[in-house]
């Protein structure tokens, strides 16, 4: 019963690591590629956005018949209408929508470094309060290179930014299933080792 039982718990561990590994150097994959080619990954990005912002519109009409009263209704018309008009735009124009992905972004960074710097200062007491604003003041730096150079950032800002994401997190679950995997390994050796002298 116990060797069923090891053999089990083995068999899903290596299925666990290999799904890990290989879903992570995919990912990395696409982040290298992402990388290479920031324009059009911008471009699909914002066309991704648009299609989002059009499926929610849709959401947005269905709720406004689901929800009770007047003033609601007309609120989540309101949002689809909003959204709807966003979402074709960006479909219409993507790269007129990397621009205001990229604003976004600015603004997103400027806001983020401001509030980490906060969190930061107010830490003090606690021995890592200036990684807080390292990170805070990195993400002011990188607002203000953005801003510095906008509209020209446009070009290779969102396409680089999510290519680096998609880069770290894939490397992060290729570390993860290889850590597994060893463990893995390490605990079906132990089980062998157990039943032997067992």
């Amino acid at each position: 019963m116990s060797t069923d039982t090891s053999s089990m718990v083995s068999a899903n561990s290596r299925r666990s690591w290999r799904y890990l590994m290989g879903v992570g150097v995919l990912i990395t994959v696409l982040g290298v590629l992402a990388v290479a080619a920031p324009f059009v990954t911008g471009v699909t990005v914002s066309i991704l956005l648009g299609a989002l912002l059009v499926f929610g519109a849709l959401g947005h009409v269905v709720n406004a018949f689901t929800v009770g009263g007047l003033a609601g209704t007309l609120w989540q018309l309101a949002l689809a209408i909003l959204y709807a008009v966003a979402g074709i735009s960006l479909l219409a124009n993507p790269v007129i929508g990397l621009t205001t992905v990229t604003l976004l972004l600015i603004v997103y960074f400027a806001v983020e470094g401001l509030i980490e710097i906060a969190v930061g200062v107010q830490r003090r007491a606690e021995p890592h309060w200036f990684w807080y604003v390292a990170s805070g003041a990195v993400s002011l730096v990188l607002a203000g290179l953005l801003w510095a150079g906008f509209p020209s950032t446009a070009a290779w800002a969102v396409g680089l930014l999510t290519g680096l994401h998609l880069l770290s997190t894939g490397l992060l679950l290729v570390y993860v299933g290889y850590v597994g995997r060893r463990g893995g390994v390490a605990s079906g050796s132990e089980a062998m080792g157990e039943l032997r002298s067992g």
